[in-house]
């Protein structure tokens, strides 16, 4: 029932009660109706026997069983009388008429009050006594009789027994169910088609709201109903129709703002939202179908790669607000200078990519130096500096023996980088022969094996021993960082730290060169080792989080700061002045020592050295290999020893392969050697120790 209609519902509440009550006047009448025909035909036998027992009086009386027997044949010309019995006091048959259905003395025993006896089957007997008249005699001459009285002052003459069938009555009763019955199933009918058409009246507008509730679910908003019934419903369909319309309404200004965010959302997945330009993505489909028409249709296209020269000096000197604003206007200065045709994209933070379609190369070198010429005029203002930038450009022709889309930008991008490595804002066309690029696609092949070779675990530490000229300076190591390859052979660092250090790979290279050192040198405590020395990178010199990296490693690994050494080259700390210091004052402040690697490449160091808190310079190698045979080798080795022993500096000396150069150095008074004269690089590996 829970599951049913409303019209089930209201046809259940108008028929259900209705033939409840049906039901019961229908057994109330019946029953009444049964009831009444049998009381009838009693009430009736019983008058044809009272009738009939005076009239036998004097039949009985007299025993003229003639005048008895027509009594009796009268008596059964009425209806339903099967027979009649008349006899005297003792029970003696005095006339009968009919076939009586039960024995005599049954049917009229002696000595009792009239009475009703169920009969035979389908038959009653109403008994009856047949009384003497009444006489005006003595009191005593009734007792003289000597027979037993029936009553006060009355005399039993004998007894009338009339038996009626019930069979007539029986069929008027059968009669009377089944008219009541088809009364009630007729007023059934009745209430059932006034339930049918009172529920399609109320239920009509009901089902059709939850027809046009329906169709609203299922996005029709353009669904009404309507609104003509009276009281509540009639306020229900109008509520709907209203709801609908807001709903339409709604849905419109919805789809709308979801048009505009759809548009929205499509243009900033495919551009750049600081300049406006199509994004790297956006760029390679296009890219991609321009690649495809080279091949369908026999076009040729070119591509230029753009690299800003002097952006980071605008980012360091006046913010990224400063850079950004920068980008903005060089974008709109590159825009005026392409045709409609032509695709400008931001590839990266000051890199783009310029798509000449239907070009050839001779009108691209053309396009790409108006680009170059126009960016090195242009002059940027912020607040009260002015700063001149320059562009580098990489040109790769798309033609027929173009490859992949990543070959194309690998390509401009690496034409690009020789432009710059050439010396900055020029042009540079790649050639399959170029040999300059050859190079910086190798580079760009290190990246992968660099990137797999941190994921994979394939990082290990050398060390080499750095000996006190003195032996007074105790153990020490410098930490070399050596990779395995792909088939497990050991690759030289020089063959993969340029890639590393071009491509920003070098501080996540170094975070692990500190963490495995700092582990080793935990171990080398219990060995009695002094001191480690690890190399940093000149791109991690900048990074503000690798102090806190550092100082969190110590409190890991449990290592005094004082037991290490960072090494940072010349040429990055004086490159990187500004950025360097902090890191350099924070180490100092933990305790660590310092040492300037690669010095002497450039007498202006020395111009520096005062403001850099070094302990240590590492002399350039170059000067010591020849210090024997070469007079001025000397002299330079001299004069760096003595101007850093001045300054409170400790020297250094690299390269160390003879004891001839040994001895020298010791003669100078240099402090601490370092070379394969005095020890190979060994792995750590190899004496028990791997980090993972």
């Amino acid at each position: 029932m829970r599951r049913w209609g409303i019209k089930r519902r209201v046809m259940f509440l108008a028929i259900v009660p209705a033939a409840m009550i049906a039901a019961l006047l229908a057994m109330s009448f019946i029953t009444d109706g049964i009831q009444g025909l049998d009381t009838a035909l009693r009430e009736r036998g019983m008058a044809i026997a009272r009738q009939l027992a005076p009239a036998s009086e004097y039949g009985v009386f007299s025993g003229n069983r003639e005048i008895l027997q027509a009594l009796a044949q009268s008596t059964m010309r009425e209806s339903d009388v099967k027979s009649v019995v008349v006899t005297d006091s003792r029970g003696k048959v005095l006339a009968v008429s009919g076939r009586p259905g039960m024995p005599v003395a049954v049917m009229a025993p002696t000595g009792e009050q009239a009475r009703v006896i169920d009969g035979a089957a389908g038959s009653l007997v109403f008994t009856v006594p047949i009384y003497q008249s009444e006489v005006e005699i003595d009191d005593f001459e009734l007792a003289a009789f000597g027979e037993s009285a029936d009553g006060v002052g009355r005399k039993t003459l004998g007894r009338v027994s009339v038996e009626l069938s019930t069979a007539a009555t029986a069929t008027r009763q059968k009669r009377l169910v089944a008219g009541s019955l088809l009364i009630t199933l007729l007023g059934l009918a009745l209430s059932a088609l006034l339930a049918l058409r009172l529920s399609r009246g109320v239920t009509r507008p009901i089902l059709r709201l939850a027809e046009a509730v329906r169709h609203l679910a299922e996005g029709r908003l353009d669904t009404r109903v309507a609104a003509d019934s009276p009281g509540e419903i009639g306020e229900l369909e109008e509520g709907v129709n209203i709801m609908a319309a807001n709903l339409k309404a709604a849905q419109e200004n919805l789809q709308e703002r979801i048009d505009e965010a759809t548009a929205l959302l499509s243009h900033q997945a495919s551009h750049d939202a600081l300049t406006g330009l199509v994004n790297r993505r956006e760029f390679e489909q296009r890219l991609e179908r321009a690649l495809h028409h080279v091949r369908e249709l026999g076009q040729q296209h070119v591509m230029c790669y753009l690299d800003l020269d002097q952006f980071k000096i605008v980012n360091d000197t006046c913010g990224h607000v400063a850079g950004d604003e920068l980008l903005r206007q060089l974008t709109f200065l590159l825009r005026k200078r392409l045709r409609e045709r032509d695709t400008l994209a931001r590839l990266g933070g000051d890199e783009f990519g310029l798509l000449l379609e239907n070009c050839s190369l001779e009108d691209a070198l053309g396009v790409a130096d108006d680009i170059r010429q126009m960016v090195g005029d242009f002059r940027f203002a912020w607040q009260d500096k002015a700063f001149n930038v320059g562009v580098s450009i990489g040109l790769v022709a798309i033609n027929g023996h173009s490859g992949s889309i990543a070959s194309i930008l690998s390509a401009a991008d690496a034409a690009c980088y020789a432009a710059k490595d050439k010396g900055r804002n020029r042009l540079h066309v790649y050639q399959e022969s170029d040999a300059d690029l050859m190079q910086r696609q190798g580079e760009m092949q290190w990246v992968s094996r660099i990137t797999r070779a941190l994921e994979e675990k394939r990082f290990l530490l050398y060390r080499q021993p750095i000996v006190s000229l003195d032996g007074s300076g105790g153990r020490w190591y410098e930490m070399l960082v050596r990779m395995r390859g792909e088939t497990g052979e050991i690759v030289p660092p020089m063959a993969f730290i340029p890639a590393a250090e071009r491509y920003n790979l070098m501080p996540a290279l170094d975070r692990w060169v500190i963490d495995a050192a700092l582990a080793a040198c935990s171990r080398w405590e219990r060995d009695g080792v002094d001191s480690c020395a690890i190399n940093l990178s000149g791109a991690s010199l900048g990074d503000p989080e690798l102090v806190e990296f550092i100082r969190e490693r110590f409190r890991v690994h449990g290592v005094a700061p004082r037991r290490v050494c960072f090494e940072i080259t010349e040429t990055a700390a004086i490159a990187k002045l500004v950025d360097s210091l902090p890191l350099l004052n924070e180490l100092k402040k933990m305790g660590c020592r310092l040492s300037l690697d690669d010095f002497g490449s450039g007498m202006s160091s020395f111009a520096y050295l005062k403001g850099l808190p070094v302990d240590y310079l590492k002399i350039d190698g170059s000067f010591v290999k020849d210090l024997v045979t070469d007079p001025l080798d000397f002299i330079m080795v001299q004069s760096i020893h003595n101007i850093a022993t001045a300054m409170g500096i400790h020297t250094v000396a690299e390269f160390v392969e003879s004891e001839e150069i040994f001895l020298k150095l010791k003669e100078i008074g240099v402090h601490y050697a370092q070379g394969y004269w005095l020890g190979m690089p060994e792995p750590l590996e190899g004496m028990g120790f791997s980090h993972e």
